[in-house]
């Protein structure tokens, strides 16, 4: 038996690209077959809905929500609901996991945090630092921009790129590049949907066992322990990508 977890998911309380709330996207991934979700809302960076000139508290407040009510859900359904973000720079994303409210409450100098700055403080707090979709050419990426040296690793599957469902950013090229690179730099991988609406497309990671918390997350995909990547419709064999 194998658990899946979605590792790139948004809802309609943080990001403005999203078309549905935490619950429901929790709902949603239950209903198919998941084990847990991962929120990782657009940050200041990025397409949040979040007013930027809000207070750093009153800010970090209403981020959380879309992932607080998700969690609310998931205690309901038996579905594990764990905390992350997607970090914007001027197009270039990083999916950020292992770190909660209280240390982005504690750390308002995430905010104003360089690439370089941005790894240094996540990582030095036992977190996870992720390219994601790093090949993705789009009107609001002006150009591609890569740094190996400031991640831990990369986004080798998002399902937008390749599911047949996908209405945006689909292209068969992106996936099979950002698999190239990280074998280059011998990364670990992840896979998600970058889900924006309770159309699932079943993308994401599959592990031998169901996922303690986003620490446990954190500790397996660095050790690179993950069994399946998949975008829903295809399945790769993790340790076949590796070599």
């Amino acid at each position: 038996m194998l658990y899946k977890y979605e590792t790139h998911l948004h809802t309609k309380e943080a990001s403005a690209c999203a078309r549905a709330s935490g619950r429901d996207m929790a709902y949603a991934a239950k209903e198919n077959g998941y084990a847990g979700i991962i929120v990782t809302d657009h940050n200041w960076g990025g397409n949040t809905c979040v007013d930027k000139n809000l207070p750093w508290a009153d800010f970090v407040e209403q981020f959380c929500k879309g992932y607080e009510v998700a969690l609310e859900a998931g205690r309901e359904i038996d579905l594990d609901v764990f905390y992350g973000w997607e970090a914007g720079y001027n197009g270039t994303e990083f999916l950020i996991y292992g770190l909660d409210k209280q240390w982005m409450l504690d750390h308002p100098e995430i905010r104003d945090a360089s690439v370089q700055e941005q790894f240094e403080l996540v990582d030095k707090s036992g977190g996870l630092v992720i390219h994601a979709h790093p090949y993705r050419e789009e009107w609001y990426i002006p150009q591609i921009r890569l740094y190996p040296e400031y991640v831990h690793g990369v986004e080798a599957i998002n399902a937008t790129h390749s599911h047949p469902r996908s209405v945006s950013h689909n292209d068969p090229t992106y996936n099979p590049l950002a698999i190239e690179y990280a074998r280059k730099h011998h990364f670990p991988m992840t896979a998600g949907s970058d889900i924006h609406g309770t159309d699932m497309f079943g993308g994401g990671m599959c592990f031998a066992r169901r996922l303690k918390d986003i620490h446990d997350f954190v500790r397996t995909v660095k050790a690179q322990e993950c069994v399946l990547l998949t975008d829903g419709v295809e399945d790769f064999d993790y340790a076949s990508l590796r070599a």
